[in-house]
């Protein structure tokens, strides 16, 4: 082969590769300027802090501003837009919620589909719920609350925030396992002066929230909502343990526009799973009632997905429209 023709087939090649070398460099080197996780919730609430947790130990592990910017509205839909229409370099993450998991099935109109349009990164955990009633309600195990429910059609209110939200098709999952017909009383504002008070009879909360008037007496915790006991209240028992195939817990990681390249996928999982397993970050967040848990982006991925298809269920039952 002659000299000039060889150089022109390493040439050849050499470009051909170049693509491929640029994502490896790319990948190596990211993040190189700062990154921002886009909140579809109001500042302060759990999965915001747990975000601002998680991003001020990857500014400090990785040498790059994580910046947290809530983009609440829309039932959340606007911020997951928002992180969908971006570049897909891995710049631009979205704090993925139960929330969007639930909404998947109820706004059926959207510009963007959650599973489709939106990359599996990182879990970071699951916020177990617990199923608390008034004291005065003459119900103190959950098969006692079935039977009386049972006995009085109708006549038991449930609150939550509003339809659609995680508290109120965690009540409606249970209504569909249990046959029982509950009343529900979404609100604006505060839900727990009329529980505490007797006005309304049923709430599945986040445990923080109630967790001070559980341990006063002023509520009695009958169950939580996720498959084993939780550490905070050692004594409740699961709702598993009375109602076959329940499971619902708030949940929280990170996503990615889809195309995000998968050298960036790869160190988001494996720094956000170092910051997670980090002792003191995660003594901050069972304080904030998140009960941490790592995954692979699959194995995140196939979570997300179940998660959708459970409360598609769900939301199908209680028909449950866009407010």
């Amino acid at each position: 082969m002659k000299p000039a023709r060889r150089r022109l087939l390493r040439l050849a090649a050499g470009m051909a590769a170049l693509p491929a070398l640029m994502r490896i460099a790319g990948a190596q080197s990211y993040p190189s300027r700062p990154v921002h996780i886009v909140v579809g919730l109001p500042p302060g609430l759990t999965p915001d802090i747990g975000a601002r947790l998680i991003a001020q130990s990857l500014s400090q592990r990785l040498g790059q501003q994580f910046i947290v910017d809530n983009r609440p509205g829309g039932a959340s839909n606007l911020a997951t837009e928002l992180v969908v229409r971006a570049a897909p370099d891995g710049y631009t993450l979205l704090l993925a919620v139960a929330g969007n998991a639930i909404e998947a099935p109820i706004y059926t109109n959207l510009n963007f589909d959650f599973l489709r349009d939106i990359v599996a990164v990182a879990s970071i955990g699951r916020t177990p719920f617990v199923m608390v009633v008034p004291p005065s309600l003459p119900a103190h195990t959950v098969p006692e609350f079935i039977a009386y429910a049972k006995a009085n059609p109708g006549k038991i209110n449930f609150a939550s925030p509003g339809s659609g939200s995680a508290n109120h098709v965690f009540v409606e999952l249970f209504r569909m396992k249990t046959g029982v017909e509950l009343v529900h009383v979404p609100y604006r504002s505060s839900m727990l002066p009329d529980l505490l008070a007797g006005r309304i009879q049923l709430l599945f909360a986040a445990i923080p929230g109630v967790l001070a008037d559980i341990r006063a007496g002023k509520l009695r915790a009958l169950a939580v909502t996720t498959t084993t006991r939780v550490e905070a209240l050692p004594d409740v028992l699961a709702m598993r343990e009375f109602v076959p195939g329940y499971e619902a817990s708030g949940w929280l990681g990170i996503g990615a526009p889809k195309g995000t390249p998968d050298g960036n996928v790869k160190t988001l999982n494996q720094q956000i799973g170092a910051v997670v397993a980090d002792p003191a970050v995660k003594a901050r967040l069972v304080g904030l009632g998140i009960v941490p848990i790592t995954m692979t982006p699959t194995e995140f991925a196939k979570f997300m997905a179940g998660e959708v298809d459970k409360w598609a269920k769900v939301v199908k039952f209680a028909g449950i429209k866009p407010e």
